[in-house]
């Protein structure tokens, strides 16, 4: 199993998915973890690539945050880039993007948790809470 988990620093969990610049991707076997890796996020909002301008509408009739065309485009290329995983962590993200994951087949959790090692300890652990209600906008 594979669990990605957003991050600036490599060490704790960035609280916006689309500002987060990598991924911090731990390979999970027998409950322990066999390896881990760091990948530069290729879009988002600190991507590299020039993005879109958010000149489209990007919420739905509810209000909620990251619906339309352009948004659902750039979901499926961020969950591409993690196409081999089963698990994304973030501290919270809007709920289009949520959606688009859950979508492409990933489990997303939205969590309080600050550390990385101590979210994929609590996933492991079967600890960790999916904080989705109130961690997307």
């Amino acid at each position: 199993m594979k669990i990605a988990l957003v991050t600036n620093d490599g060490e704790t969990i960035s609280q916006h998915f689309g500002r987060s610049r990598y991924y911090k991707i731990y390979t999970v076997a027998d409950k322990k973890v066999a390896n881990t890796e760091m990948r530069e996020r290729g879009t988002g909002h600190f991507a590299q690539q020039p993005q879109p301008v958010h000149d489209e509408p990007h919420t739905d009739p509810m209000g909620r945050h990251g619906y339309g065309a352009a948004a659902g485009s750039r979901h499926g290329m961020m969950a591409a880039e993690i196409s081999d995983c089963d698990i994304l962590i973030a501290g919270g993200m809007g709920s289009g993007a949520y959606e688009s994951f859950k979508a492409a087949g990933l489990e997303v959790i939205l969590t309080d948790y600050d550390s990385i090692e101590e979210a994929v300890t609590g996933y492991i652990e079967g600890k960790i809470k999916n904080l989705y209600e109130e961690r997307t906008d």
